[in-house]
């Protein structure tokens, strides 16, 4: 018997892009409601009940609504908003992040996805507070960009019509949402600067990491702190470490914010100056991918115990 999922909010760009993934499975039985349908309280809660997961793809305060819809119903959810990413009874929806996260949200009915901007900084800064490579007390400077479809239908609307600038920053007043789960998930005392910007490109992310070698509590050097991050994820099909340095994997000498597009996985690099003094640590991904809806069928797959790549491209 297949199972079958419900995506709630599957007229967005992330429920088009779990539906999409979704679409071939002969594992699962997909369920979007209509037009018309999509919109009623009792048909939402009814494909609730009849369904073993529900992926919600709606804003926070909607997903809020859902989430209480839900209470008392059988149904499993994966919140794709951030509206429960700090939450207390929902489990963090990284499965790469910690040895036992797997297996925790395999067996969850509440699990949260994670952020692509905390994707990808989670990636780069929880392995080194983990491993007291940098203390809970570091101040962190976080720099990214990101592919535009990551703001919605209405951002994609003014890039593709031509009526945004080729790039700009955003959230200048230093309060994005996704710093709580940014400072929670790292373990961290203080919220980093986190300092986001938007580019004229449809999906892919770059997630910067400078750090200075007196910000580490021990020495250092490139590559050990590839290592690191080898060790960190080695055996998982989605992370994958590129190197130390400019060497071949490099696209004309470029680390390009692109490369990743259409695909569910995440790169880390490490880059750092001759004296290996300073350090520039980078994560690629598709903000669509391994930052919203690729992460969102991978923790489905766990919660249904089915394989983890089924409906995933690296």
């Amino acid at each position: 018997m297949s199972n079958l999922v419900f995506i709630d909010g599957a007229a967005g760009t992330t429920g088009l892009q779990v539906a999409d993934r979704l679409a071939s499975r002969a594992d699962l039985e997909v369920l979007i409601l209509d037009e018309t349908a999509r919109k009623q309280e009792a048909a939402r809660r009814d494909a609730m009940q009849a369904a073993d997961i529900a992926i919600l793809c709606l804003p926070d305060e909607a997903a809020r609504a859902a989430a209480q819809m839900a209470e008392g119903l059988s149904v499993r959810l994966i919140d794709a908003s951030s509206a429960h990413r700090t939450a207390a009874g929902w489990v963090y929806g990284f499965a790469e992040l910690e040895a036992d996260r797997a297996a925790e949200i395999a067996a969850a009915r509440l699990v949260s996805n994670p952020g692509c901007y905390p994707s990808g900084f989670l990636a780069l800064a929880r392995p080194l507070i983990r491993a007291g490579w940098l203390a809970p007390s570091a101040s962190l400077n976080v720099p990214a960009v990101s592919g535009y479809s990551g703001g919605g239908k209405a951002l994609i609307e003014k890039f593709e019509s031509g009526k945004a600038p080729p790039a700009f920053a955003y959230a200048t007043g230093l309060q994005h949402k996704h710093l709580p789960e940014m400072t929670q998930h790292c373990g961290l005392d203080t919220p980093p600067i986190f300092m986001p910007s938007v580019g004229d490109f449809a999906q892919g992310m770059l997630v910067h990491l400078p750090l200075h070698k007196s910000q580490f509590t021990r020495p250092v050097d490139a590559s050990q702190l590839h290592a690191l991050y080898a060790e960190a994820y080695q055996d998982q099909p989605l992370i994958s470490v590129a190197g130390v340095g400019a060497a071949d994997w490099l696209e004309d000498g470029f680390f390009a914010a692109t490369a990743l597009a259409g695909t569910d996985r995440l790169e880390i690099a490490v880059f750092a100056n001759a004296s290996e003094d300073q350090f520039w640590l980078c994560a690629r991904l598709d903000n669509l991918g391994k930052g919203a809806s690729g992460a969102a069928v991978q923790n489905l797959n766990l919660m249904l115990g089915l394989p983890v790549m089924a409906g995933l491209s690296v």
